[in-house]
């Protein structure tokens, strides 16, 4: 069993965790807090396992200029640390499917033919789902999965966070070349430090009272 958190101190996070409007540029993520930070993405859960995602990490400050233009202003983009773009693998089909579970066999030390079961599911859902569904939506769906973890690692460790769907997917995969990788950025979140001068800290949260969207059934 691993090492777990008290209640009072997930709580304590999670109140501390804001989207911070202003970060100390002069601050870095130590290395091997990045580490953590970046693998609560590849350990991220998704439907069926599948990942159908990429997370682009951003470290180039020219880079990031050009991004700041279609970021709708916000300086997060060029102060933070680090900055993740979340992206989807566009056109997920049978191959990609195939490859997953050549990664399954590998790691559970299975012969791949004992999963063809599995892989003629998840093909069928993708194939015919069951209900009506629009396949780019449910990929992004599962991106925001990864979102939520990455924020709450990152509230866990100190570390500070702000997601964004103010920007131009359009320009942010141009001038990071995603298109021609396959890829389409969905969400993006800066990660740092907060600035002293960044007064939204102050403020407390305002949430519903818990009794309004919380209900027990049954």
């Amino acid at each position: 069993m691993g090492t777990t958190s008290t209640p009072d101190s997930v709580l304590q996070q999670l109140k501390w965790r804001y989207a911070t409007k202003k970060f100390d540029s002069s601050k870095k993520i130590p290395d091997d807090v990045w580490h953590a930070l970046e693998q609560s993405m590849v350990l991220a859960p998704s439907s069926f396992g599948l990942q159908p995602w990429k997370f682009f990490v951003v470290r180039n400050p020219e880079i990031r200029s050009q991004l700041l233009p279609h970021s709708w202003g916000q300086t997060q983009v060029v102060d933070a640390s680090h900055l993740v773009v979340f992206a989807i693998k566009k056109d997920l089909d049978a191959a990609y499917v195939d490859r997953y579970v050549e990664r399954m066999a590998e790691v559970q030390q299975v012969p791949v033919e004992n999963l063809q079961k599995f892989a003629g599911v998840v093909k069928g859902f993708m194939e015919k789902p069951p209900y009506p569904l629009n396949m780019e939506e449910w990929h992004i769906r599962q991106v925001y999965i990864a979102l939520g973890q990455f924020m709450t690692s990152a509230a866990m460790l100190g570390i500070d966070t702000c997601p964004m769907e103010g920007f131009v997917p359009s320009k942010y995969d141009e001038i990071l070349g995603l298109s021609a990788k396959g890829y389409q950025s969905v969400v993006v979140c800066p990660a740092g430090y907060r600035s002293s001068e960044d007064h939204s800290a102050e403020r407390p949260k305002i949430r519903f009272k818990t009794e309004d969207v919380v209900e027990y059934v049954g």
